[in-house]
């Protein structure tokens, strides 16, 4: 099978250290040999979200994580403020009423930023909402939301803070002590760059005050479980967890510390910034604004009388570049370039390379080399 280079918002590429992590003998999961690698994976994971506070890894994707936050601290009733600015905010809203929560929405449009303020003034109308959820890195629009600013305005409230940073955590800031965050979670195959299966999250004193006074209506994540099973010696998760998956997220956490946090950001915000100078240099246009995009993910308006098929379909097909299309009712309408992880200014430069090549196969009159040579001059 020829290999397809992924440039998509996850899964990413995965490193030889990693595969070769995840392919050493399975051990045992309750021994005290996995009790080890688990307790370092942990420690490892609470370095990348810069907080004291212990984190928790389930076998499953980011979305387990997601259903973890909401599904510990909802009581029948009880209401959720939402923001809802993309595909993954729709996500936490839709699990918030799955466990039988009130969701009060807020809605952003599909390409903009929540409003700090904005939230302020929900909360101010509305002293019952018990927390409130953001997507820091809304893949599906390539837009950041700003949660330090928005950390700022939940100090002086009650109500939760609860992150989504599956896309974000190792390639955008993100500090859970720093910015307020009671619950945050994240998954292994987007920045971390290890393979898909695993999410981590980490919760704050104030988080555990309100799981403890709630009767869980999840079973396989429930956090109180994750919890007592960790303080265990050795330590364990309360269920069966994927091995080998631990195995290499351990090892995709440990590239990042020799790497460097702040290195691996820099390299992340450099990526984003080649990304989105290499799209204007061949009059392609962003769908977001350029100062709220995200620094993992570009999301690019399709261009003029090109079908989906046509573009991202020649350039996976003939190049053997895996780019991501849009979602809902931004299908057809745009196209998205992840740059996370193990991305470096050669998967870039290909890409672009492939993405000229397919523009002048349609026929547009592109200004031959300038993607890649926008590309290089950002990474010089």
């Amino acid at each position: 099978m020829d290999q397809m280079l992924l440039m998509l918002p996850g899964p990413t590429n995965v490193s030889n250290r990693v595969l070769q992590a995840i392919s050493k003998n399975v051990v045992n999961h309750r021994s005290a040999i996995f009790g080890k690698i688990l307790t370092e994976t942990s420690q490892l994971m609470s370095k990348v979200f810069k907080t004291n506070n212990k984190s928790y890894l389930l076998t499953g994707s980011g979305t387990a994580a997601m259903e973890a936050s909401i599904a510990n601290i909802l009581n029948p009733n009880d209401k959720i403020l939402n923001v809802v600015s993309g595909k993954f905010g729709e996500r936490l809203r839709d699990i918030t009423n799955a466990f039988g929560g009130k969701s009060v929405e807020l809605n952003v449009e599909w390409g903009n930023i929540v409003k700090p303020e904005s939230i302020k003034e929900t909360l101010e109308n509305d002293e019952d909402i018990k927390a409130v959820t953001v997507v820091h890195n809304e893949t599906s629009t390539g837009v950041a939301n700003p949660i330090k600013e928005i950390g700022d305005v939940m100090k002086n409230y009650d109500a939760l803070y609860v992150v989504d940073t599956v896309s974000s955590l190792g390639g955008d800031y993100v500090d859970v002590d720093g910015y307020g965050i009671d619950i945050c979670f994240a998954g292994s195959q987007k920045c971390l760059a290890a393979p898909p299966g695993m999410a981590a999250i980490t919760v704050s004193d104030d988080g555990w005050k309100v799981i403890d006074k709630v009767d869980s209506n999840t079973y396989y994540l429930n956090l109180k479980k994750y919890r007592d099973s960790s303080a265990g010696t050795p330590p364990e998760t309360p269920y069966t967890p994927s091995v080998t998956l631990v195995y290499g997220l351990c090892e995709a956490l440990k590239i990042i510390d020799e790497e460097g946090l702040d290195a691996r950001i820099k390299k992340h915000k450099i990526a984003a910034k080649a990304c989105r100078e290499a799209v204007k240099a061949l009059d392609l246009t962003l769908f977001p604004k350029e100062e709220v995009s995200s620094s993992t993910v570009t999301a690019i308006n399709m261009p003029d009388g090109v079908s989906d098929s046509e573009l991202r379909g020649t350039i996976r097909n003939e190049y053997k570049v895996e780019l991501a299309g849009g979602q809902d009712h931004l299908k057809g309408n745009i196209f998205r370039i992840g740059h996370m992880g193990n991305i470096t200014y050669k998967e870039l430069a290909i890409t672009f390379s492939a993405l000229e090549m397919t523009l002048k196969r349609l026929n547009f009159d592109i200004d031959w080399g300038a993607g890649v040579a926008e590309v290089n001059r950002e990474f010089i």
